[in-house]
């Protein structure tokens, strides 16, 4: 791959778990990000139960929160509560990652073809803008910060397109996406290759060349759904 070609280790589940305080969210939220952000790092592993006394031992809460956060995680896609078992974090399988995946290329196409009448000098700006705070993500090395700054120019295009309704439609996708999305930078993703995407986008919409830019976002969700399933197969074949 290229220079920005990093591979970031999956980190254990350690007893060091701690809480991401934040005092403007309910104490069910804390849990339920840093939860979250642990499933995403790979700290709590697919597969690994979330038993509601130890996660309240270790982060110094209730019960309660735990439970409240769990079901949060369910909604998500992220954990699932298996009979007899309990909780426990959901495997990713390549027929959930296609399902999400074909979804947003759909969306993907709409976005782009309404963001070519409609796309702003401003909504330009904010596209550059997006490209530089990226490659500085890269450049730090940062996989939440090269995830979020990703997210921030697509964003940028779903705006564009002017269309409210289809704005609701990918915010209800985003968080199952952002797995997928995660684990994509974390282990397989080709920086120099998405920087590289990213400037096709911008000059594609610059001329208004819907069809070009529909092929560029094409490629760039299967090089994702190639690299997650890549992800998910490892994993797959560690429990096998």
């Amino acid at each position: 791959m290229g220079k920005y070609k990093m591979n970031i280790g999956r980190k254990k589940m350690t007893d060091d778990l701690r809480l991401n305080m934040d005092a403007y969210l309910p104490l069910r939220e804390v849990v339920f990000h840093t939860l979250r952000d642990a499933i995403l790092k790979g700290e709590l592993e697919p597969g690994e139960r979330l038993m509601e006394l130890h996660l309240a031992n270790q982060l110094g809460v209730s019960r309660t929160p735990i439970r409240e956060a769990i079901r949060m995680l369910e909604q998500e896609g992220l954990a699932i509560t298996v009979p007899r078992r309990g909780a426990q974090v959901a495997r990713m399988t390549e027929k959930d990652l296609e399902d999400v995946l074909e979804i947003r290329d759909a969306l993907d196409e709409l976005a782009v073809s309404a963001a070519s009448r409609r796309i702003t000098e401003k909504d330009f700006k904010e596209l550059e803008e997006a490209m530089r705070q990226f490659e500085n993500a890269v450049a730090q090395g940062e996989v939440r910060q090269i995830v979020e700054a990703d997210e921030a120019f697509h964003n940028v295009i779903y705006r564009a397109a002017g269309n409210p309704k289809l704005s609701t439609i990918v915010q209800n996708l985003k968080e199952q996406m952002y797995r997928y999305r995660y684990e994509y930078v974390k282990d397989n993703a080709d920086y120099e290759m998405l920087i590289k995407e990213h400037k096709s986008i911008l000059e594609g919409l610059r001329r208004k060349d819907t069809e070009y830019v529909k092929g560029v976002m094409h490629e760039h969700l299967e090089h994702q759904v190639e690299g997650v399933r890549t992800v998910i197969r490892r994993q797959k074949s560690m429990v096998d």
